[in-house]
């Protein structure tokens, strides 16, 4: 019996011990913290900050680039047959250079027989002039009568008439002669020839269509709200598909608004020789002015699904990706309209590689001034 009651004592007691050896080691395990497992980095990246800079202020135009002023050459003689056309399409010429000439020889007899005339009436007027100042002369003696002298006088007077209207008709039929030979009436390019060698043309029929001077201009549509910011001298930038772009300067504001399309017309002319040509459809802007912006490297901007994103970075160096809205381009900048601070790191480098949430590696973060002027591309 007492043995049977030793060992029961035995058994809770061990039991017991047991149960604090238990709440011991649950005890010292809650007071450990666990070890934390440093995440590896997906990539070694470079960091930027977003920086206000000076940004042209710019107006968005498009149109088409048409001649400043056209000229039409047409033939000013009549029933005469073309017989030579020295220049075509495209060709440049210059004031007074001869573009087609027309048969002359009728002309040139016509001319003939004028001066013929001419000679002829000379003669006539010098014989009355002479008779009537022999009449004059006998009017005193009374051998005339003051009627007779009279009919000398006016057959005088009529022969000068005769010998006008004579060298009219003379100087009538060089300038015909003259006309068969049509003449640039300025510097150009000729951009469209009807002159077809064979033809008897009627007066005042078309035969070429030239740019005058060779000058181009850009005939551009703007916003009615932008139109009170433009002003002549200011600057303007044209893209034409394929082509290098070129600058202009703004001639003209138009004075009316379109009542269709609320739009307004501006003048914008372009340096001589430009490579354009008249009709092609053009895109560009006009500066008038200067602010402020916020931008970032144009590296710095991921585009994805249609929305552009900047990678931002938390203390941990883990990636946040951050929508933001952009606006305007000026070399390698771009502006950010919403989105993002100045006081906030972002990746500079890398973007096509990263996403949400990887953890990466600073190797360096240039030290970048709050203010800078943006370069004009």
């Amino acid at each position: 019996m007492d043995r049977k009651k030793s060992k029961t004592a035995l058994t809770g007691a061990a039991i017991i011990v047991v149960g604090i050896l238990t709440a011991l080691y649950f005890s010292l395990s809650s007071d450990v913290a666990p070890k934390t497992v440093a995440a590896t980095p997906v990539l070694t990246v470079a960091m930027t900050r977003a920086q206000l800079s000076v940004l042209p202020q710019r107006i968005a135009v498009s149109g088409h680039i048409a001649p400043w002023q056209e000229a039409s050459v047409g033939t000013e003689a009549e029933g005469l047959q073309l017989i030579e056309v020295k220049v075509n399409v495209g060709d440049r010429v210059r004031r007074g250079q001869v573009l087609a000439v027309f048969k002359p020889e009728m002309v040139a007899a016509e001319l003939a027989e004028a001066q013929a005339a001419v000679a002829q009436a000379e003669a006539q007027l010098a014989e009355a002039q002479a008779n009537a100042e022999r009449a004059k002369g006998l009017d005193a003696s009374g051998a005339m009568s003051a009627q007779q002298v009279n009919q000398y006088v006016v057959a005088a007077r009529t022969a000068l008439a005769r010998l006008e209207a004579a060298k009219a008709v003379k100087q009538r039929n060089r300038l015909r002669l003259a006309q068969t030979r049509v003449l640039a009436p300025s510097d150009g390019i000729i951009t469209a020839r009807t002159a077809t060698v064979g033809a008897v043309m009627p007066g005042g029929q078309e035969l070429f269509r030239l740019i005058q001077d060779g000058r181009l201009e850009w005939r551009g549509t703007v916003a009615m709200a932008d139109m009170t910011l433009l002003a002549p001298g200011q600057l303007a930038q044209i893209s034409v598909h394929g082509q290098t772009p070129i600058q202009g300067r703004l001639r003209m504001v138009a004075p009316s608004i379109d009542t269709q399309t609320h739009n307004g017309l501006v003048y914008v002319d372009l340096p001589a020789n430009s490579p354009v040509r008249a009709g092609a459809f053009a895109r560009g802007f006009i500066e008038v002015g200067q602010g402020q912006a916020l931008t970032v490297p144009q590296q710095a901007v991921l585009l994805r699904d249609g929305f552009s994103f900047v990678m931002r970075l938390d203390p941990a160096s883990k990636i946040l990706m951050t929508k933001v809205l952009v606006g305007r381009r000026v070399g390698d900048q771009v502006e950010i309209t919403d989105g993002l601070t100045t006081s906030e790191p972002i990746v500079a480098s890398g973007l096509s590689f990263l996403s949400e949430g990887d953890t990466v590696k600073v190797v360096r973060a240039p030290a970048q001034a709050l203010t800078q002027t943006a370069g004009t591309p």
